[in-house]
């Protein structure tokens, strides 16, 4: 029976679903084609009428990912909460796909596809497009520098509480990048605006955890 176009683009968006939360949970190696397809509810020969590869897979998840990040524009505490509720270290499916499939790849990166790579960096500047748009008050020069600092110290955040034998640390840890990214936390506490010196400071830790970021993310763990 030939399957209509309709049908068509739902088991490709069934596999692609399918896969990330896969890839997510037990990295780009860990899971074959057959385990893809079997818990898409398909057959592993369907596979090749939507991908070319398995390359070409990673690929197109990460262009689906893009496109559904382009529809939607969330608040900041939306972000925070996508990337810094303790929930998101317990389960690998929650949150944004980008810190979770980017170590999925390996840090061997650079041999993996152009187009997934590229599918990649596009994925990055979307993410720090969207979060720029959180900073609606910040002056149109800052939204960006800002979107870049905060962002590296949620993913550095997340994926030191990720390698965390210790939840106590882990949700410390996520804590208190949120209290120091936060509008309404920063309001709770009474702290006034950063000045210029607690700007560089905040710079300062934002790149010391995308550091670390990138460590965990070389050293596979």
């Amino acid at each position: 029976m030939k399957v209509s176009r309709a049908q068509m683009a739902e088991n490709r968006s069934r596999i692609l679903e399918a896969a990330c939360r896969m890839f997510q949970q037990k990295g780009f190696d860990g899971v074959t084609l057959a385990e893809v397809m079997k818990a898409a509810g398909l057959t592993h020969g369907a596979f090749y009428g939507h991908f070319r590869s398995k390359e070409d897979l990673i690929a197109q998840i990460l262009q689906h990912r893009c496109e559904k990040m382009r529809e939607t524009r969330p608040s900041l505490e939306s972000f925070l909460d996508s990337y810094l509720s303790p929930g998101v270290c317990t389960d690998p499916t929650r949150g944004c796909h980008i810190p979770a499939l980017a170590p999925a790849l390996g840090p061997d990166m650079v041999h993996h596809s152009p187009e997934a790579r590229a599918a990649l960096t596009e994925s990055i500047r979307v993410q720090i497009d969207r979060l720029g748009a959180a900073f609606p008050e910040t002056a149109p020069g800052e939204q960006r520098r800002a979107a870049i600092r905060t962002w590296a110290a949620m993913v550095g955040a997340l994926l030191l509480a990720k390698a965390s034998d210790d939840p106590d640390l882990a949700t410390e840890i996520l804590s208190e990048v949120r209290g120091g990214s936060s509008p309404a936390a920063r309001s709770e506490t009474g702290q006034r605006p950063p000045c210029r010196s607690r700007r560089t400071s905040d710079s300062s830790i934002a790149s010391q955890a995308a550091s670390w970021s990138w460590l965990t993310y070389s050293s596979g763990l």
